[in-house]
């Protein structure tokens, strides 16, 4: 008689993940150098800036970041160990994570500044921050539903691109110039960066050169007289043990009056989930596939639990995955920042750490990132795509350079609408029109960036919706404008509408889409999805692929979890 019982597959040894590897000392000096970077400026912005009291920053602001930082870094090891057990492979290299770098500059200079210039109270100025803070993650919550349709359809030249746009304005070019003012410390620092983690040359003993790089900064800033010895003692004195608590009542007491944040707040959500469907992006091209809702449901998290525990500065995800890939991190650099910097937070180090290190020591990272990330737009991204790129990238400078405009004037004691903008055109200033191009950049480059790349790949139907996308975004407020409203930017509406219009007549002459080469094939086979609009295949379902119900070799268990990432391998464009 046949029998019908089925015989369970052998079981195999479970994939050794070792929680270190060489590769994460490399990976940890690096990312816990740029995580330490931007919470000693946000230390001193709270400071030096909005006046909150020493107290309040060191006992409350900061533990509370450390506490949604270790939260934080700690969930995104675990993601990176589960897709590295789900892919059979041990390079998985976890997402970086810190607080989000334009938001530290936004929440300050947009939200709690303007209100601490008019109160001179800087804790009702901490109370918007920290509602303003919550309302970001509950949009990034939401984001989350909607982000993983928008990268599924998404050419990657806007996504790549938009995030470059990103790293050279934002991240690159407040680091070049802090370089160079004193570039006898920093370009050292710089150099040996690059040698380290973009060549395959060592150090004697393989000391990492993350750790290399910061000592000999130190070391050339402190014999060269650039710091001061009287400053290291008294900071020393800010050196207590805090643990935040719930501040439920502030941040209620910011919601009261939500209506004036919801006009950036409301953008900069938006910004926020783009910019986390980016870095997601980057990851999948860099060789590991993380599930983008997962990463938006965390991303949103750590902003509402911060904002609860009295931080204004939400936690993101970074960019800059390819690089700590690169230097040979996995999971364990991860953990190990996350527990790091969460010490210091919780010690209110910060002030000490700031009075050691010369700032021209700890940038040059930043701008490694940079070079990194830019490159990256036009490696993994079709040839043919390259202006869908430098499109992405444009409304990032534009949003760039109105801000050092208008911190210029400022600066002078005066501001845009007091010059005029007749007398700045007058002077080669196109300052109204950067303004527009600049509002809500991060969203506006996708929208541009995957308009050229349609239009290039001759796919005249979806360059229409984009188009029709962008009209719609511009007409409520949420790119091209300065806030919320209807009709918030008629003339950018109506010029998104026309092109809409001509690329719907293109579609009718049912022209014939551009024919991948040969080398955007093999990308598309290495990195998947998003790369190209011409040879994208149908998208999957973004909670992972339907397994294929076929008989599993010998050694295999049940058949893979679908429900987070793809359960197909990536090589690394990093280490191949």
């Amino acid at each position: 008689m046949l029998s019908l019982r089925r015989t369970a597959p052998a079981e195999t040894e479970p994939l050794p993940l070792p929680l270190w590897v060489r590769g994460d000392t490399n990976a940890f000096f690096g990312l816990a150098v740029n995580v330490l970077v931007n919470v000693l400026t946000l230390t001193g912005l709270c400071l030096g800036v909005v006046k909150i009291p020493a107290d309040d920053v060191f006992h409350t602001i900061l533990p509370a970041l450390g506490i949604a930082l270790i939260a934080g870094n700690i969930y995104y090891a675990y993601l990176g160990r589960r897709l590295a057990r789900r892919e059979g492979r041990q390079d998985v290299t976890a997402m970086p994570y810190g607080p989000s770098v334009p938001h530290m500059f936004i929440v300050v200079f947009v939200i709690m500044l303007p209100i601490y210039l008019k109160t001179k109270d800087p804790l009702l100025a901490w109370k918007a921050g920290i509602a303003w803070a919550f309302i970001i993650g509950v949009i990034v919550l939401i984001g989350a539903f909607v982000g993983p349709y928008i990268r599924r359809y998404a050419p990657r030249a806007a996504l790549l691109g938009t995030l470059a746009g990103i790293s050279v304005s934002f991240i690159s070019m407040r680091p070049a110039g802090q370089m160079w003012d004193h570039l006898w410390i920093a370009l050292p620092v710089f150099l040996l960066l690059l040698i380290g983690l973009m060549t395959d040359l060592k150090l004697p003993g393989n000391i990492p050169i993350g750790l290399a790089a910061l000592l000999v900064g130190t070391a050339i800033g402190w014999v060269g007289g650039a710091m001061d010895g009287s400053a290291v003692s008294a900071a020393a004195d800010d050196i207590t043990f805090a643990l935040p608590g719930l501040h439920l009542h502030t941040l209620f007491s910011g919601l009261s009056d939500v209506a004036p944040l919801l006009a950036t707040a409301i953008p900069l959500g938006v910004y926020n989930f783009t910019e986390g469907m980016s870095n997601v992006e980057s990851a999948a091209a860099a060789g590991d596939n993380y599930n983008l809702r997962s990463v938006l449901l965390a991303d949103g998290a750590g902003a509402v639990i911060g904002s609860a525990l009295g931080s204004p500065f939400p936690p993101a995800v970074y960019v800059g995955h390819p690089g700590w890939k690169a230097a040979g991190g996995r999971t364990g650099y991860s953990l190990a920042t996350g527990a790091v910097i969460a010490l210091m937070c919780f010690l209110g180090m910060f002030s000490l750490l700031g009075a050691i290190f010369p700032v021209a020591a700890i940038v040059p990272i930043l701008l490694y990132i940079g070079l990194l990330i830019g490159a990256q737009a036009f490696q993994l991204s079709p040839k043919a795509h390259a202006a869908a790129v430098v499109a992405a990238l444009v409304p990032n400078l534009a949003s760039w350079a109105v801000g050092q405009i208008d911190n210029a004037l400022a600066a002078a004691g005066t501001d845009a609408s007091k010059v005029g903008e007749a007398g700045l055109e007058s002077s080669g200033v196109v300052y109204h029109g950067l303004m527009v191009l600049g509002q809500g950049a991060i969203l506006a480059g996708l929208i541009l960036g995957a308009l050229v790349a349609f239009v290039i790949d001759k796919r005249f139907v979806p360059a229409a919706a984009v188009a029709l996308a962008g009209a719609a975004l511009s007409f409520i407020g949420l790119i091209h404008a300065p806030k919320i409203d209807w009709n918030a930017s008629g003339g950018v509406s109506l010029g998104y509408l026309f092109a809409a219009v001509l690329c719907g007549a293109f579609a009718l002459t049912r022209p014939t889409p551009r024919e991948p080469d040969a080398e955007e094939l093999e990308l598309e086979r290495l990195h998947g999805g998003g790369l190209s609009a011409a040879a994208a295949p149908e998208p999957e379902n973004e909670q992972g692929p339907a397994p294929v119900l076929e008989p599993a070799p010998a050694g295999v268990g049940a058949l893979p979890d679908t429900t987070t990432e793809t359960a197909q391998p990536h090589k690394s464009a990093a280490t191949d």
